[in-house]
């Protein structure tokens, strides 16, 4: 089954690399897309105005193999 996270937060500069403070916001998880959606636009309409900060929509399968971090 597909969950759905809405990541990001603050980044060092506009290349979205470097997160300020080390770690992403994770919010989630999410049954579907649309509420997903519904979070993510919540998150990035209280940041339009912050160059630096985005969020995006993460799908992860629970029933498949954890995701690779390297």
């Amino acid at each position: 089954m597909m969950q759905y996270y809405v990541v990001g937060g603050e980044y060092k500069d506009t290349r979205f690399r470097e997160i300020v403070g080390g770690n992403e916001e994770w919010f989630g998880p999410f049954n579907d897309y649309e509420t997903a959606k519904e979070e993510w636009a919540k998150h990035a309409w209280q940041t339009v105005d912050d160059c630096t900060t985005r969020y995006r929509i993460e799908c992860i399968d629970s029933d498949g193999p954890p995701p690779c971090t390297d």
